[in-house]
């Protein structure tokens, strides 16, 4: 599969207006198969709005895009495995020049050649309480990373057909809040990415599975 074929499969896969079943998401779940993770604010709540960008470009004849260790030192989501983002501006407008923003402060990119795709679904955390749009962009050519040291401790890059192997999926049981949670997450470069991240990289998974399965 070349990374031209992939494009062309995530931009039709960005254009379903089919909604993504809960129940295919890497969502976290009590014993009992619960969901653990709250999808939507409380009542009277309002969220802040936050962007983060998935960027795609080629690297050996299929897309990768970069994901970040954030700095321990961060007052939120600390050590956590995220995409380069970050809270909506006043000055921004919208989300996409949020995501575009962040991802040039994050990681010294020259946002100048993306073009975006589209946006997967928002995404409410808790922990933060931030609505969160994931903006999908493409790069012709792989991007020269200058990582922002007081945010950003690690990147690395990751293909995107890993996140379609079977194994690249595993459960643990893990103690979250004092309670035994099954949390799954996506295995990659010896990192666990779960929560928010895993969340949303899981949609576009179903979403590409779905147009294979409708080209066969």
């Amino acid at each position: 599969m070349t990374w031209k074929y992939q494009r062309e499969q995530i931009q039709q896969a960005l254009g379903d207006a089919r909604p993504v079943n809960r129940d295919d998401l890497l969502l976290p779940r009590d014993r009992s198969g619960q969901f653990t993770r709250k999808m939507a604010p409380p009542a009277g709540v309002i969220p802040r709005e936050a962007a983060v960008l998935l960027l795609l470009y080629p690297r050996h004849d299929e897309l990768c895009f970069p994901l970040t260790v954030r700095n321990t030192s961060l007052p939120q989501h600390a050590g956590e495995v995220s995409l380069p983002g970050g809270a909506v501006d006043p000055d921004d407008g919208n989300p996409i020049n949020t995501a575009l923003r962040e991802t040039a402060e994050e990681l010294g990119v020259d946002i100048a050649g993306i073009t975006i795709w589209g946006q997967l679904s928002a995404i409410y955390i808790p922990v933060s309480n931030f609505s969160l749009t994931t903006v999908v962009g493409f790069l012709p050519a792989p991007p020269i990373l200058c990582p922002n040291p007081h945010e950003i401790a690690e990147v690395f890059e990751a293909p995107l057909s890993r996140l379609l192997q079977p194994d690249c999926v595993i459960t643990e049981e893990w103690q979250l809040g004092g309670q035994p949670v099954m949390v799954p997450f996506f295995a990659l470069n010896g990192y666990k990415v779960w929560g928010a991240t895993a969340i949303l990289l899981s949609e576009l998974v179903v979403r590409l599975r779905r147009m294979t399965q409708t080209a066969q």
